[in-house]
């Protein structure tokens, strides 16, 4: 018997937690580096460990907050308590992140890690349940496909707006370059669109209610082993961590791009949206590809599509700005893909996982999911970074500005557009590793149906 659909309003109040991390995936990854390189004037190499390290804390934070999740009875079920804890604090961490008092530029950049960290913590309270619940909202892969259409939808609407808004907010004050009391004003308005976010996505799914009793591992490592036997899940996270990394690098890339190869800062909105909305566009036919050829195979063509775009990028100091954008814009049309596939993927993994053996650990793989992604935007930053250190890039606070000699430029096209296409050709592969098929978990699924001790009756 067909399950039934899900309701409108649990399949966009669900999105619209996307909101919170399409926007929290996105300013720190585009700003962060640039706030402490050309703001508070951190050298290059310092200021990228110090955006990797916070991030790298996530990593191990991640599985242990989805194992907390999976063994959380609560009457509100076992992610929302956590959604809301996150929700609660993360925005005001956030805030007062890009807020670094006047003391120095070494005790200013120990502040900004020290709050980047904090919020990471908060973030991962709500983001790991938060994506933890498509896998225990439907058994219907279709379905969930269906839901992941939604988040990825607000989540290109978060990132153009956040990405978009925010610079020109960083500038408002005084200089488009950015200016303290900027990012300051730039930090309060993000934190209330993440504070929205988050409460709207807890609120929404307060009546939705899961299709499988499941029990959970009795604890982390008993539950990191059970994640070693789940192949799709292994390959597909493998798959992401590295595309995260190259969507991380072009991320802490767009302002320096924008900055000093396009000569004009406040480019990076003309970016952004060249990248978004072509995805927001593409969106539909990414979801009847996924339909019609598979998801794996559909997602290998829009990483395909992404590593073109990276190309023509790459080759910025030589051809026209106007093919610049284009090749922007085609990496948008991939990225739309690249993200709204392996996540319909991983609930299909995750599902698979649960008919198989009966567990709640959609909070585990979704920390692990998380920690790798987590994991690959921390290498992002970081290396570039470390690339604009070995192009002999001079960092500057916002009243001193210096001109970068032309291997800085070239590290600067290189982290932004050569390395970014250099990762998703090592990650195709990885990708063509996951085999979990449609026809496979329905298969799993009826299996389960019929199964005594996986009943498929509400969670309560």
């Amino acid at each position: 018997m067909p399950e039934p659909a899900l309701g409108a309003r649990v399949r966009i109040g669900y999105g619209l937690g996307s909101f919170a991390t399409g926007t929290f995936g996105t300013v720190p990854g585009l700003l962060l580096l640039y706030y402490l390189t050309d703001i508070l004037g951190v050298a290059a190499g310092v200021a990228g460990l110090l955006v990797f390290l916070p991030k790298a804390w996530d990593v191990l934070l991640n599985p242990w907050i989805g194992s907390l999740s999976d063994r959380t009875e609560h009457r509100w079920g076992p992610r929302r308590p956590w959604m809301l804890l996150g929700a609660l604090t993360m925005p005001l961490c956030f805030a007062a992140m890009f807020a670094a008092p006047d003391v120095g530029t070494g005790w200013a950049a120990a502040y900004v890690a020290l709050l980047f960290l904090l919020t990471a913590t908060a973030y991962a309270c709500f983001q790991v349940p938060y994506l933890a619940l498509p896998a225990e909202l439907t058994a219907d892969p279709d379905e969930r496909a269906r839901v992941m259409s939604w988040r990825v939808a607000f989540l290109g609407t978060a990132i153009l707006l956040s990405g978009a808004v925010a610079p020109l907010l960083a500038g408002a004050t005084d200089d488009e370059l950015g200016t303290p009391g900027g990012y300051r004003l730039m930090g309060v308005a993000v934190g209330v669109l993440l504070c929205a976010g988050m409460l709207a996505a807890f609120a929404a799914t307060s009546g939705a209610r899961g299709v499988l009793r499941t029990t959970s591992e009795g604890g982390l490592l008993a539950q990191l082993r059970a994640a070693r036997t789940n192949r799709p899940f292994l390959w597909l996270l493998a798959a992401f961590v590295v595309q995260a990394a190259a969507t991380g690098l072009m991320l802490a890339g767009t302002q320096y791009f924008a900055t000093y190869i396009l000569g004009r800062p406040s480019a990076t909105t003309l970016l952004f949206a060249c990248l978004i909305v072509p995805s927001l566009l593409a969106m539909p036919v990414w979801l009847a590809a996924g339909r019609r050829t598979g998801k794996r195979t559909a997602a290998i063509i829009a990483s395909c599509c992404f590593l073109a775009g990276a190309l023509v990028a790459a080759l910025a100091r030589q051809v026209p700005s106007g093919a610049v954008y284009a090749g922007v814009a085609l990496a948008g049309i991939g990225y739309a893909g690249m993200q709204m596939l392996p996540m319909a993927m991983l609930g299909d993994a995750v599902a698979a996982d649960a008919f198989r053996s009966g567990r709640r650990r959609a909070g585990l793989f979704t920390g692990l999911w998380t920690a790798g992604e987590t994991l690959g935007l921390a290498v992002g930053p970081g290396l570039y970074g470390l690339v604009l250190t070995l192009g002999g890039f001079v960092s500057s606070d916002a009243a001193h500005r210096v001109d970068q000699p032309d291997s800085a430029l070239t590290a600067i096209v290189v982290g932004f557009g050569a390395l970014p296409a250099a990762l998703l050709l090592i990650s195709l592969p990885l990708l063509g590793r996951y085999r979990l098929s449609e026809s496979e978990l329905v298969r799993l699924r009826d299996a389960a149906v019929h199964e005594p001790s996986v009943p498929t009756v509400e969670q309560p």
